[in-house]
Order: structure tokens, then C-alpha cells, then sequence
């Protein structure tokens, strides 16, 4: 007798190279068994016949630290309705107020929620200023014993490289970053952003370091001033540097993206960049995001890679997520692939773009828990409204913020 039996689902689970009909037991919150027509008894079955099923979604960058930071956002029903079963939050909060983050924001989550560490001690905390235009916020000491009291939940070390962020500081905070980075033997998430040298950049990260907005288009990209890909970062990946979507409301353009893709340059990871002022319009979701890559024109099974295998890889937990291997935790996404449709998609400059293809999530498994998106709806809809009115005071509108 098992708990749950998922039948007839297409699994999709590049971690084992698998891509057929099978079926998926689960007991308590571990996969038990994997196979074609699995004949053993049930408390529950669930016909998937027609969807697909993968490991559950993993977005590594988001940025969860509601009420406390400029762009945090409560999380918890937007992962659960959208196949998201791992959240990692992107340096929202650094040494000073890591510890209230674990608290408030990790420990009463469904959703298993991890995090990179900002070298700023103070994280994302007051967005109007640069976190590390005083480089004296800065702590690789103080960092690294964060990430070594809570290995559980941190899994690197965050920050933000661009002149807006860093002031006169150019490339020295990243040095600290990196200091943080080895004594914990954690990878270092790199923002790009204009201002600052990204052949630079790209020499001083190391492999398994994630650089994240990697389809922007502020200046100082991937394409620097020409039309091809900068040899620096075709040496960067060669040497191990991953590369991540990272969208967010200004991150991602479908330009530039296309231009990549064109010259064979496909992100390792695809991740949201989700806060107040970029879930309402224009990330949505990880599905959401995942389908604006895949009717550019990633496969489907390439862009189930990038949202499971992938970012499991690049935040060193390849052993226990991103897979539905027996034995292993019971997270788990269902989708309906929608085709031949009209679907609008936009980026971080409004562009739109209409496409085929859609990745709808049907339900989520999450430590073998079952999550409808129709029964979230209302605690969604709770939280967006909140992340609204924080858009609106981050963005200087007082009267719509007290409006609300």
C-alpha cells in the first residue's frame, strides 16, 4: 500500500534522461517507485493522462522578504499554485537580518525556501540607494558565519554588479564576495548590470558561480558593443560559470535573448527575479517565464532542464532536488502543455510577444502534499494585492500605497 499513485503523466526528468509515460508512487513525502504501470495498492490515485509531470520547479532567484526589504513579496501560494516546490531568495537579506528572514520567512513557508546571502549586511533592505555604495557594508567575515550557522537554508552569496549598486567601488566588493564564497564553499550569484566591466567580472567569478540576468540589455551585456556573444563569456562558460535568466521587471529582453539563442547561447538556468514590481507585470510565475523561452524556441525538455536539473546543479542540491529518482523527496510538478494557441508574453520592456505554446501547472507535490491552484487562488490574490502597495510606496506613489 503506497499513498498516492500518479498515472498516465508524460514525465519529463532530464536528471535521468527520461521523457515517456510512466508512472509515479509516492509514500509519505519520498517517491517510491518509478515505472511504467505500477499495479500497487493505493490511498489515492490521480490520472495525469495528457499532462505532463516533472521534478518540482526550482526558481533560484526570487526575492521573499516581505515586509522588510523594498521588494520582498509573501511567496508561499504563488510557488504552490505554479509547480514551484523550491524558492531561493536572492539576497534580500545579508548578515544583519538574515536571522529574521529565517525566522519570519523560511521557517512557517510550505515551500521549501533557501537563500543567497548579500555581502551588504544590510541585503535589499532600502532600494532607493546602492546596498554597497559604501563599501564598509560589506562583511565577507560576518557572511560566512551566516551561511555556516544555517547550511540548511543558504546556499551562497549574493550580489548586485552595477554602478548603481556599487557606486565608485567597481570590482573590489566582488573580491569580498568571493572571500565569503570560498570560505564557505558556496557559489557566488552575480547581477549584471551596467557600470561596471563584465569581461571583469566574468575573469574574477569562479566555476559554478552563477551570473544572473544574463538576457538584459542596460549596456554592459553579453554582447557588450557588437553583434556577437563577448569571447569573455564563452571563456567563462567554458571555465564552469553558470548563466541565469533571472527576468525580473527589468532584466530580460526578448532582443537579446533571441540574438543569444540565435548564436547557440541557451541560459543554464531559468529563474523569475520575482518582487513587488515585477509579479504583477511582467514575471508572473516560473511557468510563465519558462514558456517566453520556450516559444523563443528552447525545447521542452531543454526548458524542463533549466527550471529542475539545472538550478538544482547550480545551487549545489542536485543530490535531492530536481529529480524524481526513488528515494528521493516527492516534489513534484503536473502541467498542461497548451498549443496552437494566441498566448501574450512581454518583457521587461513591454515588448510584446505572441506565442503557440503555453506551460499551464495543473497541481504541485510538494514533500508529497498535494496543492491545487484553484484552492491557492484566494491567498494569491491576498498576497498580490500586497505586493502592489509595496510597488506603489518603493516607487515614491504614497497615495496609492495608503489607498490600499
Amino acid at each position: 500500500m503506497v499513498d498516492l499513485i500518479l498515472t498516465g503523466a508524460t514525465v519529463i526528468d532530464p536528471s535521468q534522461e527520461l521523457c515517456a509515460v510512466r508512472d509515479v508512487a509516492i509514500t509519505g513525502d519520498r517517491i517510491v517507485e518509478l515505472a511504467e504501470d505500477i499495479q500497487a495498492e493505493a490511498k489515492q490515485r490521480i490520472d495525469l493522462s495528457g499532462r505532463i509531470l516533472t521534478p518540482g520547479f526550482i526558481d533560484i532567484h526570487a526575492h521573499l522578504y516581505a515586509g522588510s526589504t523594498t521588494w520582498g513579496i509573501r511567496f508561499d501560494a504563488l510557488c504552490l499554485a505554479t509547480g514551484v516546490t523550491t524558492v531561493v531568495d536572492a539576497g534580500s537579506s545579508g548578515w544583519a537580518n538574515f536571522w529574521g528572514f529565517e525566522e519570519n520567512m523560511v521557517a512557517p513557508a510550505r515551500t521549501q525556501t533557501l537563500a543567497f546571502v548579500h555581502i551588504s549586511g544590510i541585503g535589499l533592505t532600502f532600494g532607493p540607494l546602492g546596498e554597497l555604495e559604501d563599501i564598509r557594508y560589506a562583511c565577507p567575515d560576518r557572511t560566512a558565519g551566516i551561511i555556516k550557522a544555517w547550511p540548511e537554508t543558504c546556499v551562497g552569496v549574493k550580489i548586485r554588479m552595477g554602478r548603481f549598486q556599487l557606486g565608485d567601488n567597481g570590482i573590489a566588493p566582488l573580491h569580498l564576495a568571493v572571500e565569503a564564497a570560498e570560505a564557505t564553499n558556496t557559489p557566488i550569484m552575480a547581477h549584471l548590470g551596467p557600470g561596471i566591466d563584465l569581461p571583469e567580472v566574468l575573469r574574477t567569478l569562479r566555476p559554478g558561480d552563477v551570473v544572473t540576468h544574463c538576457y538584459h540589455d542596460k549596456g554592459d551585456d553579453i554582447f557588450g558593443d557588437g553583434d556577437r556573444i563577448l569571447p569573455a563569456v564563452w571563456e567563462a562558460r567554458e571555465r564552469g560559470v553558470l548563466f541565469d535568466v533571472g527576468h525580473g521587471g527589468g532584466s530580460f529582453s526578448f532582443d537579446t535573448a533571441k540574438r543569444a539563442l540565435a548564436q547557440d547561447f541557451t541560459a543554464d538556468v531559468i529563474s523569475t527575479d520575482l518582487h513587488s514590481s515585477s509579479l504583477e507585470d511582467p514575471v508572473m510565475s516560473l511557468p510563465e517565464t519558462a514558456s517566453k523561452l520556450l516559444n523563443l524556441g528552447v525545447p521542452l525538455v531543454g526548458v524542463v532542464r533549466q527550471c529542475t536539473t539545472g538550478p538544482a546543479e547550480s545551487i549545489q542540491r542536485a543530490d535531492e532536488l530536481g529529480t524524481l529518482r526513488p528515494g528521493s523527496v516527492a516534489d513534484l510538478a503536473a502541467f498542461e502543455l497548451q498549443e496552437g494557441g494566441q498566448f501574450e508574453f512581454r518583457d521587461g520592456h513591454d515588448q510584446l510577444m505572441v506565442g503557440p505554446k503555453n506551460l499551464s501547472p495543473v497541481l504541485t507535490i510538494r514533500a508529497g502534499t498535494i496543492y491545487d491552484p484553484d484552492e491557492l487562488a484566494g491567498e494569491r490574490e491576498a498576497d498580490r494585492q500586497r505586493a502592489l502597495r509595496m510597488k506603489a510606496l518603493s516607487r515614491g506613489d504614497i497615495e496609492t500605497f495608503l489607498k490600499g
